[in-house]
């Protein structure tokens, strides 16, 4: 597969993530989420990065999107912008 699409929430500290996934469990979309916690300005669109390709994205960010199955959240994901969580699309 050469090209995946994820939606991201992007926040400042690991225990934001938590806070998050304790919020997904409670059954709020991902989509919400990041419109409400989102450091990114992806998060107005509901976190959507689009589709994109390897080399595309900071490897950390990266490595994690293409491990995941196809509606997976991931695990919290730490890069120099600070902290995500990524969900994959398709």
């Amino acid at each position: 597969m050469d090209k995946i699409s994820c939606q991201h929430i992007l926040v400042d500290h690991e225990y934001e993530i938590n806070d998050i996934k304790k919020k997904l469990e409670d059954g709020v979309s991902f989509e919400q989420c990041a419109k409400d916690f989102s450091n990114c300005p992806s998060g107005s669109e509901g976190g959507s990065l689009g589709s994109f390709g390897k080399g595309m994205m900071v490897a950390p960010f990266e490595k994690a999107a293409f491990e995941l199955e196809v509606g997976q959240v991931s695990d919290s994901v730490q890069t120099q912008f600070g902290y995500h969580l990524i969900k994959r699309v398709e």
